[in-house]
């Protein structure tokens, strides 16, 4: 991080075949060791596995599932006079699509099954329908946001 210049953001370029930026994301983070070749095809694999079970359109249902598991608030350690308090706290836009993500590829590479791609398409399809590993993860840190509201005050 620079001491006076500004951090300027790099804007994330769209996927080649459907054209969507948080696709084109979504390949980057599903990438291991800068194979994106082998990222690209676990995606499209997966989009083609959802679009012969879902019948719909892939890529809505890739967005249903990133809208179904987006978190609006988290909790955060803050220490105040010896103790710890756990302080929830709204999430800026980017983060919450970046965590989304994060979940979405962790509950799929800890699902039992095949291949990646199939693992991958049957996450998206559960949490397209409000189920899967990755909606609980979301459901629990709203829970734990809620639980913790006395402490909102203590807001950074």
């Amino acid at each position: 991080m620079p001491r006076r210049a500004k951090v300027t953001r790099r804007e994330a370029l769209p996927d080649p075949q459907y054209g969507s930026k948080v696709v084109g994301k979504f390949i980057n983070k599903l990438m291991i060791g800068g194979k994106k070749g082998t990222a690209e095809r676990v995606m499209y694999g997966a989009l083609a596995v959802v679009e012969r079970n879902a019948r719909r359109n892939p890529v809505e249902v890739f967005e249903q599932a990133m809208r179904n598991t987006t978190p609006v608030i988290e909790v955060k350690a803050k220490r105040i006079g010896g103790s710890t308090y756990q302080v929830p706290i709204e999430i800026r836009g980017d983060r919450r699509q970046s965590l989304a993500i994060r979940w979405l590829i962790a509950a799929a590479r800890n699902r039992s099954g095949h291949s990646m791609a199939e693992k991958l398409a049957a996450e998206l399809l559960d949490a397209s329908n409000n189920l899967g590993a990755t909606v609980k993860k979301r459901e629990d840190t709203h829970k734990m946001a809620e639980a913790n509201k006395a402490f909102a005050h203590y807001r950074f």
